[in-house]
């Protein structure tokens, strides 16, 4: 059994590693085609390899029996962030590939709203997979407002460092640490901090339109987080239980950003099945193991007084 075990942990494993390699090819990609300064090549191998490092160190932490399907359209987000943290990072010494980091961009945040539904469809929901796309999102979500407060002013970098504030607060104040319970408001705010800030920093939208949507993004957010601190400063004294009882899953309150939109879940829907059945259809079988029981030949009865 502990062969069995070490052996899927190195196929566990495996994924991460792939995954490091995928990223690397973008960014070769990316540096061919757009001519990549030092500072994006950079930018983007530290992020392959912190990724690569504290994903293997959690999965060797969990020990899952397998990474499954979910992770994998996850890993596959943060590879696309990969990309478009060294298009953001390169922007600082040469003008950025604006459709570049666009598409990169939409495609991440289309695909946010598919690992939700994935995990659910086939089960293979976990707490590595909720904290994974959490800290997917976040830091997204840093790295658009670190490009677009290069035009429009330090003060969008509220946007991006709010939710790392609140943790380093929660180091401090426990009872922030508290389970919250899931909202769909807070949902649709976090999925608007993504497209607000790519709109705005598409470059297509006038100035005091730009400004006015990246408010309303810091406005929301800001209002989200007051709920929730005034919910958990409320509810502090039982914080500690529901933490230790709370199993932290992927759900529709941190992995799925569909924001209740009609149209997004038709086409979410549509590629979280499509990615599903090729995941069913690609999938290896597992392999069982079937034990052999010997039978011996039923002894005849020896008839006494025959």
């Amino acid at each position: 059994m502990a062969l069995n075990d070490m052996y899927d942990a190195r196929l566990v494993e495996q994924e991460t590693a792939v995954g490091a390699g995928v990223q690397l090819a973008l960014l070769a990609v990316l540096g061919t085609a757009m001519g990549m300064g030092p500072a994006g090549w950079l930018a983007g191998l530290v992020f392959a390899l912190a990724t690569w490092g504290v994903l293997t160190r959690a999965l060797r932490r969990s020990r899952p029996r397998s990474f499954g399907l979910a992770n994998r359209v996850t890993l596959g987000r943060a590879i696309l962030v990969g990309g478009v943290t060294a298009l953001v990072a390169d922007s600082f010494q040469s003008p950025p590939p604006v459709t570049a980091l666009v598409v990169l961009t939409s495609v991440a945040l289309i695909l946010d709203a598919v690992d939700g539904k994935v995990a659910r469809r086939t089960g293979t929901g976990t707490a590595l997979g909720a904290r994974f796309d959490m800290e997917v999102d976040a830091f997204l979500i840093l790295v658009l407002s670190v490009y677009v407060s290069t035009s429009l002013g330090v003060w969008v970098l509220l946007i991006g460092t709010m939710r790392y504030a609140f943790v380093a607060a929660a180091r401090v104040l426990p009872w922030l640490d508290g389970a919250l319970p899931p909202s769909t408001a807070r949902k649709t705010v976090a999925a608007l901090q993504g497209v607000l800030l790519l709109a705005a920093g598409a470059g297509f939208l006038p100035r005091p339109v730009t400004v006015a949507l990246v408010l309303v993004a810091l406005a929301s957010l800001t209002w989200s987080f007051g709920r929730d601190v005034r919910w958990l400063w409320r509810n502090r004294t039982g914080a500690d239980t529901a933490r230790a009882g709370a199993d932290t899953t992927r759900t529709d309150a941190n992995a799925d950003a569909d924001a209740g939109v009609g149209v997004a879940n038709t086409v979410t829907d549509a590629v979280a099945d499509a990615v599903t059945n090729a995941g069913e259809i690609a999938a290896p079988r597992p392999v069982r193991t079937v034990k052999t029981v010997k039978q011996t030949k039923p002894v005849k009865p020896v008839e006494v007084g025959a």
